[in-house]
Order: structure tokens, then sequence, then C-alpha cells
């Protein structure tokens, strides 16, 4: 039995999921009212307000301290079975929000055999609850939160990285992946969800940057997530 069919794991998921469909739908659907009503894609839109973002996304991110914005269950279960396949035994996480993608990557770290995931969340509340829902799920030794900027709670991780997961304030996407490529293994894998700035995109396709890069097929509710793999210069 992996960690996910057990039975605490499995059943704090399942609530979490749950709540975060509660706390998300009227915030999704109001978004989606905005972006229709200017006659923009969801693309186009968050590639505008990044112009902004760059600016003050410490405000948007407290503004959206009540959403949770995780993954799907799907998604979920795609990187717990990347983290298995890669062996990863460290793990980076930058934009946490409620702890939901980590309880899916500690699992896999607790399957492999063990490992550390150092997460990164701007937002003290989100941090908190993240914790907690860690500890409840029982596995909070495998993981650090680090409540803050990302710029700094992730300059030292500690050591060689086998699992980046980008998921936060987008205008950082790039500026977070090149703090931590230093530190990135052969064969790293960088998974950057919703992945909307040109400049990320462009710069992990470009092969002087050693990645091979594609997006994954979109759904509902992925949309233009980025996977790459460090495969050198």
């Amino acid at each position: 039995m992996n960690s996910l069919e057990n039975e605490v794991v499995a059943r704090t998921l399942t609530q979490l999921h749950k709540e975060a469909e509660v706390a998300d739908t009227e915030f999704i659907t109001r978004l989606m009212e905005i972006v229709k009503a200017q006659g923009l894609t969801i693309e186009q839109f968050v590639s505008q307000r990044m112009a902004s973002e760059r600016e003050d996304y410490k405000e948007t991110l407290q503004r959206n301290a009540a959403n949770f914005l995780a993954v799907s269950p799907d998604y979920g279960r795609f990187v717990y079975a990347l983290a298995r396949v890669r062996k990863a035994t460290r793990i980076v996480e930058f934009g946490t929000s409620m702890g939901v993608s980590t309880i899916y990557l500690a699992a896999a770290l607790r399957d492999n055999g063990g490992g550390h995931l150092i997460g990164s969340e701007f937002v003290p509340s989100k941090a908190d609850r993240a914790r907690e829902n860690l500890a409840i799920a029982g596995l909070a030794d495998l993981v650090d939160i680090r409540q803050g900027d990302a710029m700094e709670t992730l300059k030292d991780v500690g050591g060689k990285v086998d699992l980046l997961l980008i998921d936060g304030a987008f205008s950082l996407y790039l500026p977070v992946l090149k703090l931590l490529e230093p530190q990135l293994n052969p064969a790293a894998v960088v998974l950057a969800e919703n992945a909307f700035d040109k400049a990320y995109v462009d710069y992990v396709r470009d092969p002087v940057h050693g990645y091979i890069s594609m997006a994954l097929p979109k759904s509902q509710e992925d949309r233009g997530n980025q996977f790459s793999v460090k495969v050198g210069w």
C-alpha cells in the first residue's frame, strides 16, 4: 500500500479538496466573469495583471489569503507519481498555500524511503494551516514550511534538489527558478503550474538554459502547466 492509500492521508486529502472547492468556487466564478466581460482568455488576463503584480504581488497574495487555489486530485496524484519515479529525496515547493500539494509530495518522500521537503508560503495564516494539515496527515516530520518571501526563504535549501514545484506569485516564477537553479540535480523535474509568464516559458524552452520543456495538456482544472527536466548545458 502506498501512502496515498493510508487511511489518515486519504481522509485528510478528501476533506481538504472539499474545503478547497467551497472556498474557491466563488472566487474562480467571479474571476472568469471578469475575464469574459473583458473579452480575454484567462492567459491574456493573467498576463495583463502580471505587469502590476510585479510591484504589488504581496498585496495580491494577502488578498487571496482565504483561497486554497489547490491542485486537483488528479494533478496531486501526478506530482506524487513524478516524485516517486524520480526517486526524489529533496523537494522544494514555491507557493505552499494550505498544504494540499505538499501532502502529495510528502507522501511520495515517505514512500521513497524518506527525504526533505522545503515549502515557502508568504501568507502567515496559510503557512500555519499547511503545518496543521501536514501534522494531521502524519507527514510533518518530512516537511519544513518557511513563511515569508520566497526570494529570502529559499536562498538556502540545504542541498541538491530533485523536484521543484512552482505555484506562487506569477511574477516570481522565473526569479525563483533562477535562485534555485544552482541547486538542481541533473534530471531534476521542474513543474510550473499556470505558467502564464512568457519570460518563464521562453527561458525553460531555450536549449541554452539546459532544459527539456513542454506544456502539459490543459483541462478545466489545470491550465498552462509547464513540465521541464534539467538536462544540462
